[in-house]
């Protein structure tokens, strides 16, 4: 059996907004560690890899909504409408 290597660790203290820490527990998991979802968020921002929502533009956003599992039917219609719609207006105004 392959022996994994131990990272070394540190613990660090922090404040935030108690609202802050509340919104973001409530998006992790059962099983899943407020740590490690931490750490994971921080290496990703250093390694510039993925795009941060309020960075990505409005169509790119939608488009990422339409493209999830858990986007029904007729939220996809919808989008796809406003998707439409907002091409038609920038063609317009060009």
């Amino acid at each position: 059996m392959k022996r994994r290597s131990k990272q070394r660790m540190t613990a660090i203290h922090v404040s935030i907004p108690v609202r802050l820490l509340e919104d973001f527990d409530e998006t992790l998991g059962f099983t899943q560690s407020r740590s490690a979802k931490i750490a994971s968020l921080i290496q990703d921002y250093m390694d510039g890899d993925g795009d941060y929502i309020h960075e990505a533009p409005t169509r790119q956003l939608i488009r990422a909504i339409c493209n999830r599992d858990d986007c029904d039917a007729t939220l996809r219609v919808l989008l796809e409408q406003v998707l439409t719609s907002s091409s038609s207006n920038a063609e317009h105004d060009a």
